[in-house]
């Protein structure tokens, strides 16, 4: 488990495991693939085990399962 110092600052690294993840480099967030929108390890719900990638929501795992590209990107 770690702790809030080790979070501190700086985007994570993850491995994306089927009901779990595991942080490669320690950070306080890492990036939606579709949006680039920052996502706090601690709120993280969304991720593809397949591609390795996070999402912010759920508009965002559909925007890559249609190929639709997110506003402004």
């Amino acid at each position: 488990m770690m702790n809030k110092f080790e979070r501190s600052g700086g985007e994570a690294v993850v491995q994306y495991l089927d009901s779990n993840l595991r942080v490669v480099k320690p950070g306080a967030f890492v990036r939606c693939a579709v949006t680039g929108a920052e996502i706090p390890l601690d709120e993280l719900k969304y991720w593809s085990v397949e591609r390795q990638e996070a999402y912010a929501s759920p508009e965002a795992v559909m925007m890559r399962l249609t190929g639709q590209a997110a506003p402004g990107r």
